[in-house]
């Protein structure tokens, strides 16, 4: 079954910096809303980040916001997660999902809908990152 591939976790110190990728092999990204979920030890799975389609909309977690910045290239079938600023309560699995949902939602919607799990068609199976000194 096809599903999108995450890559680029690992080991970095507090306050640096790392990207992370998910490749959608078999997939037209045009029609998918994309998001970043991430689950910590101990903790619910939450959504990090959104790229809703074509009008550009991206959605972010306040936990997040002014430090991670995600953008795709559809015609590569890829999505990154830069992060910037990493702390110590950012360590998780993080996974890539995709949404045709997602994506048909009117770009004024509230950032919550993004974050909706059942919307989500096809989900990645995470790569870790972990935030260490």
């Amino acid at each position: 079954q096809a599903q999108p591939v995450e890559s680029g976790g690992g080991l970095v110190q507090p306050g640096e910096s790392l990207t992370i990728s998910c490749t959608a092999s078999g997939f037209n990204l045009d029609i998918y809303a994309i998001a970043w979920f991430r689950q910590a030890p101990g903790k619910e799975r939450g959504g990090v980040s959104c790229s809703k389609g074509s009008d550009g909309t991206t959605y972010y977690a306040d936990s997040v916001k002014g430090r991670f910045t995600t953008s795709r290239s559809n015609a590569e079938k890829t999505v990154y997660l830069q992060m910037n600023n990493l702390k110590p309560d950012d360590p998780a699995v993080y996974y890539c999902a995709l949404s045709v949902a997602v994506a048909a939602m009117p770009r004024t919607g509230p950032a919550t809908n993004a974050f909706i799990e059942p919307l989500y068609d096809y989900w990645g199976q995470g790569t870790q990152v972990t935030v260490s000194s």
